[in-house]
């Protein structure tokens, strides 16, 4: 029953994750132009798109390696590449995505790194790139000693936590903030809920979610990965997934 509810809750969160990614992109192409990589605002569109597709649904994929239980026998190793590899993937995504609207900024003469939205992303962005250093430097490479290991191991697991809050919420101001430039002039302002203001609102709730159930996965202590020595203890979901 644990396994199944287990890969229940991650299938719910695989389709969480796809329909974000896809909301963000159909807002973009529907009502907002499409795409391009000019220096125009078809440019800047990319942004929201890498930002959730990096920021909050693949880190949240990465986060949440060591809660599935084959990950919990054998060499660890595999997992530790598997979970720096998927981090690194999503900064990768971060980064164009920075590019983007940085680039769109400077090409159209806005100012940049002046919202609220901007700092909570940039901080997040920042101590992600921090916490993927460390992580590599102290977890995966062989020269840190067990108790080094064991003394950061509480600071990188809340620093994880910490960024994936800070996402989510750079992502809701982000969508506001959009929804407020694009709308403040139009025919159907955003206090009126026009079509694309509940779509995106929508898409925000669907964000949530998603990071919402990614720390109830994080949380729950049946789903952490055991300790040296008390791999008994978790053996029940094990079982029930054979």
């Amino acid at each position: 029953m644990a396994a199944g509810w287990f890969y229940l809750t991650c299938l719910a969160l695989g389709s969480l994750g796809s329909l974000c990614v896809l909301f963000t992109a159909y807002w973009m192409r529907y009502w907002r132009g499409g795409f391009a990589w000019d220096g125009s605002l078809l440019m800047f569109n990319w942004h929201p798109v890498l930002m959730v597709a990096g920021m909050v649904v693949l880190y949240g994929a990465a986060s949440l390696v060591y809660r599935l239980p084959q990950s919990w026998v054998g060499p660890k190793l595999p997992w530790k590449l598997l979970h720096t590899g998927l981090h690194l993937a999503a900064f990768m995504l971060t980064v164009l995505g920075l590019f983007a609207v940085f680039h769109f900024h400077n090409h159209q003469n806005i100012a940049n790194l002046y919202s609220l939205h901007s700092w909570l992303g940039i901080t997040a962005v920042f101590l992600f790139a921090c916490q993927w250093a460390l992580g590599f430097a102290i977890f995966l490479l062989p020269w840190a000693s067990a108790w080094l290991r064991s003394l950061l191991k509480p600071i990188h697991v809340f620093f994880g936590t910490s960024i994936l809050f800070l996402a989510m919420a750079s992502v809701i101001s982000g969508i506001n903030e959009k929804l407020f430039f694009s709308l403040k002039n139009s025919t159907h302002p955003y206090s009126q809920l026009p079509s694309e203001a509940v779509f995106a609102n929508c898409t925000g709730m669907l964000v949530v979610l998603f990071g919402l159930l990614v720390l109830y996965v994080l949380l729950a202590s049946s789903w952490k990965r055991p300790e040296p020595g008390t791999q008994t203890d978790r053996q029940p979901l094990l079982r029930d997934g054979e």
